[in-house]
């Protein structure tokens, strides 16, 4: 069994502040270490259910945020970015049985995590089909797009009750619960045991009900902070700009919707 990890670090348990998660500040140290061990524990669980071949993306900011050496000896960590438009699933292919997505977050402009955000700062939300997105939700698409389940979703409790509004048969570890500008956080230990016995449950369990269905076409809305990056997205082609501060693109690929994702973001 091959299996694919996608690693952010905003929905780690006891990250609150962006200097936490910034790379190049000295307060990042500690939750960089927290990241690489909530990862190791769903490397751990996946070896436990029997998989032979884990790949993992370093999908936060520079890519380059987890602790190789403190890595399962039989992982392929994937670090910095290639500029595919599958992004924080760059190199998943149908060779993959199943993703699992480890400290990810809340979208934007949700009120459940004070790092709320999808994909930059840039942006005031994406919405696909009428429905806000998360980054978790852009990328299960993807995946959907290859014929890969989702399997488990680790990360904040506004993020784990959309992925079981979304499927429940997705599992999910919630570490952390963001209220205003604060979080509430499990124990780094127990976010680690809890992960680790989750994502093996998960990928020992009937991972083909994790599958979400992929819509045959797709509306996408970008709304940006400032007017002038939604006038430079307005010239995407077959991109056009509905308001000041608002772009929308249609496809019914949904490989043409990660490229204009990528292109917008």
């Amino acid at each position: 069994m091959k299996v694919y990890i996608s690693a952010d670090i905003e929905g780690i348990t006891g990250v609150t502040h962006w200097d936490e998660a910034d790379l190049h500040k000295e307060d990042s140290k500690v939750f960089r270490e927290q990241m690489t061990a909530e990862v190791t524990a769903a490397c751990e669980g996946a070896l436990q259910a029997g998989a032979t071949e884990i790949w993992i993306k370093d999908a936060h900011d520079t890519g380059r945020n987890l602790i190789a050496s403190k890595l399962p000896k039989e992982v392929s960590l994937i670090r910095g970015w290639t500029g595919h438009p599958l992004m924080m699933v760059q190199e998943l292919n149908d060779s993959f049985a199943a993703v699992m997505m480890v400290g990810y977050h809340s979208r934007a402009g949700a009120g459940t995590s004070p790092l709320a955000h999808t994909m930059t700062g840039k942006l005031a939300h994406i919405s696909l089909n009428g429905r806000y997105a998360s980054e978790f939700l852009i990328h299960a698409y993807a995946a959907a797009w290859l014929q890969i389940p989702v399997a488990f979703v680790s990360g904040d409790k506004g993020l784990c009750d959309e992925v079981a509004q979304l499927n429940p048969c997705i599992t999910t570890v919630a570490v952390k619960e963001g209220i205003g500008e604060a979080t509430v956080n499990i124990h780094p230990e127990l976010a680690a045991s809890r992960i680790r016995d989750a994502a093996a449950g998960a990928l020992r369990g009937p991972v083909v009900d994790c599958q979400i269905p992929l819509p045959s076409q797709f509306v996408v809305e970008i709304g940006y902070r400032d007017h002038y990056h939604a006038r430079a997205c307005g010239f995407y082609p077959g991109a056009s700009q509905k308001d000041a501060t608002t772009v929308q693109f249609g496809s019914d690929s949904y490989f043409e919707v990660m490229r204009f994702l990528l292109f917008a973001a």
